[in-house]
């Protein structure tokens, strides 16, 4: 009896796979699905960061702290949409035949939602502690090597730069604006970079490699775009994670909601304490004494984080063979 179940469980999981195979072979693109995906990494790039700054020193000249926060706001809004969002969609319709297949839009149960929700709970927390723990060692390795030294104050520099426009992005007096700064922040750039990134780059790399490894190169790619030098681990982790919702749950609803909970758990950390970090990571040398601490939660915040997705993966397989 448990031997012909056992083969049933498996009959159903080959199937799903064979039609999820099947499914990604009627997607006809124009060119080959890696070069449509390193034309999205390569044009949303150039387009976002060179025409987008370029026209913000247009309209606002060199000297962008003189410039009006909310025209900054509007202008980081229009070049999220115009230079991210428009173009992903016009690549994947010109290079592919059917865009629903490229842009997954299904709408996902409750329980998909929760189960997704919790990981992003659990993750927040958790590189925030890794940042910690990397930082108080680069700092550490600062003071021991002086190629490692000069690496770190440019990293500072640039640091200190992404911080600075991010702060002001996110500072709000009041209720209305505080709204305004969760559309900017939150919203948009979850749609936008959702349907750039987990949809036509992601989904373009999975019809040529495997899903897993497709989701860590775009993950990759996801950390470089935002040029914080620091922030490259945990963003790398914060898009891969993206990723493996996109694969598994098959609809980017997920990825958009779980990317809009992370910025705008930032905005109201901002808003309420004045930073985007319940734990800081502009530790120095001398700050060891904690240094335990969050190397014990980071580990324990790991090791919950891995039985969730085995949950994850756990449930997706049960809704495959009922």
């Amino acid at each position: 009896m448990n031997d012909e179940l056992n083969q049933n469980n498996e009959q159903a999981n080959q199937n799903d796979s064979i039609e999820s195979e099947n499914s990604d072979e009627q997607i006809k693109s124009n060119i080959s699905p890696i070069a449509a995906a390193f034309i999205g990494l390569v044009g949303g790039f150039f387009l976002y960061q060179f025409v987008g700054g370029l026209l913000s020193l247009i309209v606002f000249g060199f000297d962008l702290d003189k410039a009006p926060i909310n025209g900054l706001r509007l202008m980081t809004m229009a070049g999220q949409i115009l230079f991210i969002l428009l173009p992903a969609l016009i690549f994947s319709k010109l290079i592919y035949e059917d865009v629903g297949k490229i842009i997954r839009l299904r709408v996902p149960e409750w329980t998909e939602i929760i189960l997704f929700v919790i990981g992003i709970g659990i993750l927040t927390p958790l590189l925030q502690s890794y940042l910690y723990i990397q930082n108080y060692y680069i700092e550490v390795w600062a003071t021991h090597s002086e190629s490692i030294n000069t690496l770190k104050k440019f990293f500072d520099s640039l640091n200190e730069l992404v911080d600075k426009t991010y702060g002001n992005l996110l500072k709000a007096s009041g209720v209305p604006e505080l709204l305004f700064v969760v559309l900017i922040v939150a919203v948009v750039p979850a749609v936008s970079e959702e349907v750039m990134f987990r949809g036509f780059i992601q989904r373009s790399f999975e019809l040529k490699i495997k899903p897993l490894i497709a989701a860590l190169l775009t993950a990759i790619f996801f950390s470089l775009y935002h040029f914080n030098p620091y922030g490259l681990i945990p963003l790398a982790v914060l898009g891969f994670y993206f990723g493996f919702a996109a694969y598994t749950s098959r609809t980017l609803l997920i990825p958009i909601l779980l990317h809009f909970l992370n910025n705008f758990t930032a905005v109201m950390l901002y808003y309420i304490i004045g930073s985007e970090e319940l734990i800081k990571s502009d530790v120095s040398a001398k700050s060891g004494e904690d240094l335990g601490f969050y190397i014990f939660v980071t580990i324990a915040l790991s090791l919950v984080f891995v039985a969730l997705i085995i949950l994850i993966k756990k449930y997706y397989y049960q809704k495959q063979i009922t």
